[in-house]
């Protein structure tokens, strides 16, 4: 007889990129867009995923329903105004309507204490909406061999991070280092007085941060939907965990 667990199946919000129209696209119309690796590790770990429209005027509505938030990444940045810049990358790319909305849900899920996963893109805005700064473009700041924008393919690995003891993201995976993929040319530049840098990459690079102020606040640089690493799905059952 199968045995029935009473734990409880958190629901997880997870938010949405978005296109508008394209003649070669999708759609010739706007239309939200989500890989299935994110929720379906969601799934694998015992949540139930939610997803998220980007509907200002129902935050509130959404953070009553949901346990626990995961930011999802996407190609484009966050605008510097936001973090206080007043330089600007040439090659900027920006999605405002996505970038207010996922700062309306996280700050609205921190202030309920909700646990909350910023995965790549979704780490920068997790610091943003956390005091903090960000690097516009890698290669401008920082002389590195690593390919932060990896050329091979996003299921493979691309480099190292030495992982900080004593941190919630240790505590979590267990080990001083993980492979990880690589997709970004923006970074965590400073974090603010109340979130800990939890680890980094041989040439500086932020690759994890979090808040110890908040239930379970934790920010990955890489995605760990791809199951690259051991660590990776440990990352989303401690979410779950935290969520129940």
């Amino acid at each position: 007889m199968r045995k029935i667990s009473n734990l409880k199946s958190p629901r997880i919000g997870i938010t949405l990129d978005k296109e508008e129209q394209s003649e070669t696209g999708y759609s010739k119309y706007p239309w939200y867009a989500l890989r299935l690796n994110y929720v379906n590790a969601v799934i694998k770990a015992g949540g139930i995923p939610i997803i998220l429209p980007h509907e200002i005027s129902l935050i509130g509505e959404y953070s009553k329903i949901i346990d626990g938030l995961i930011v999802t990444g996407g190609n484009f940045d966050i605008d510097p105004e936001l973090y206080g810049d007043q330089s600007r990358y040439k090659n900027i790319n920006l999605k405002l309507e996505r970038t207010n909305f996922e700062i309306g849900i996280t700050s609205e899920s921190l202030e309920r204490n909700l646990p909350v996963l910023g995965i790549c893109g979704g780490q920068q805005l997790l610091n943003v909406v956390l005091g903090g700064s960000l690097i516009q473009h890698i290669p401008d700041a920082v002389d590195t061999i690593i390919q932060h924008e990896q050329e091979n393919p996003r299921n493979e690995p691309s480099h190292i991070i030495m992982i900080e003891k004593d941190t919630l993201l240790h505590k979590i995976v267990g080990v001083d280092q993980m492979h990880v993929n690589s997709a970004h040319h923006q970074a965590v530049r400073h974090v603010s007085s109340s979130v800990i840098i939890n680890a980094n990459a041989t040439d500086g690079i932020i690759e994890g941060i979090e808040s110890p102020k908040y239930k379970f606040c934790l920010g990955v640089q890489w995605h760990p939907e791809f199951e690259i690493d051991p660590g990776d799905t440990l990352i989303f059952s401690a979410l779950i965990n935290a969520a129940r």
